[in-house]
């Protein structure tokens, strides 16, 4: 069966975080509250599944209120078909279409991560503590290589 891209639901919270939980970088320095999970899927922002088989393989969440990508991850027995790559589009084209001309994310230094969005266009602005770096998309400024899809 071909992957199928949907919106993530409440009841997929365990398997978001085990997904979560299965990355090897960007390990939590927390434990990430459900309700803080259930919040930006609900209330702040929506959610993205790569579902294989039935089985969440990476899971994307964009926050319109922050403007911020909240969550994009891979299961590493997953990583390498691109899955990360539609995520990302799909939670970045919906951020825009809630007005946004700017969007932001941390993940840490020096990781496979941090390499994925920059080459996507990702600006480094600085460091957000705990070893993370802050990262900007904007909309507008075509300097950013990744955009062209995205507009």
């Amino acid at each position: 069966m071909p992957p199928i891209l949907r919106q993530a639901v409440r009841d997929d919270l365990p398997d978001l975080l085990r997904v979560r939980y299965a990355v090897s970088e960007n390990r939590p320095s927390r434990i990430i509250p459900d309700s803080q999970v259930i919040e930006a899927l609900e209330r702040t922002g929506r959610g993205w599944v790569i579902e294989l088989d039935g089985v969440i393989a990476a899971f994307a969440i964009g926050d319109a209120v922050t403007g911020s990508v909240f969550a994009l991850f891979v299961d590493p027995s997953h990583q390498g078909h691109g899955y990360g790559r539609r995520l990302h589009d799909t939670v970045v084209e919906w951020l825009w279409s809630r007005g946004l001309d700017r969007i932001w994310l941390n993940t840490q230094a020096d990781t496979r991560a941090q390499f994925f969005y920059e080459k996507l266009g990702w600006l480094r602005l600085g460091t957000a503590g705990n070893g993370q770096l802050r990262l900007e998309l904007s909309k507008t400024n075509p300097t950013h290589a990744g955009n062209e899809k995205l507009r």
